[in-house]
């Protein structure tokens, strides 16, 4: 059985685990130490955890929160489960835990973004009641 759990303490196993983790859903370095224990110690990111039935980290899930004059809003962001662990409920777990956790935050919108390419995980948020918004997306590539 899986255990979902929001993040508390950050210690080696969760380092470890991001390290592990980031880089099966991004080009981007996984977060440090001292950036982990920020985002914990922060109200507006939420850090959930998947311990597998083995005892090992098998996913990751954040809420990021933010307040605007609309009401407040949420990403779900940086889903991922491990390769090993796929196919198991444990992305639908975490992601029930973060619906959960907006719900009782009072957000108003809960919003995410998921690549094409990730088919199982587009199929997933459909199925638990996400819909498609028709809007553009924009990025400013803010590198300097």
């Amino acid at each position: 059985m899986t255990h979902i759990y929001e993040l508390t303490v950050v210690d080696d196993e969760v380092v470890a685990a991001f390290a592990r983790l980031m880089p099966q859903l991004t080009i981007t370095t996984a977060p440090s130490r001292a950036e982990l224990m920020e985002m914990v110690a922060s109200d507006s990111c939420r850090l959930f955890m998947a311990r597998a039935a083995d005892g090992h980290i098998a996913g990751c899930a954040a809420l990021g929160l933010y307040r605007t004059p609309s009401g407040l809003h949420g990403w779900i962001e940086d889903v991922v489960v491990d390769e090993a662990y796929r196919r198991r409920g444990i992305g639908e777990a975490l992601s029930k835990a973060v619906l959960q956790a907006a719900g009782e935050a009072g957000v108003h919108t809960l919003s995410l973004t998921s690549r094409p390419a990730r088919k199982a995980a587009n199929r997933l948020y459909q199925r638990l009641g996400f819909v498609r918004w028709k809007t553009n997306l924009y990025r400013f590539p803010n590198e300097g």
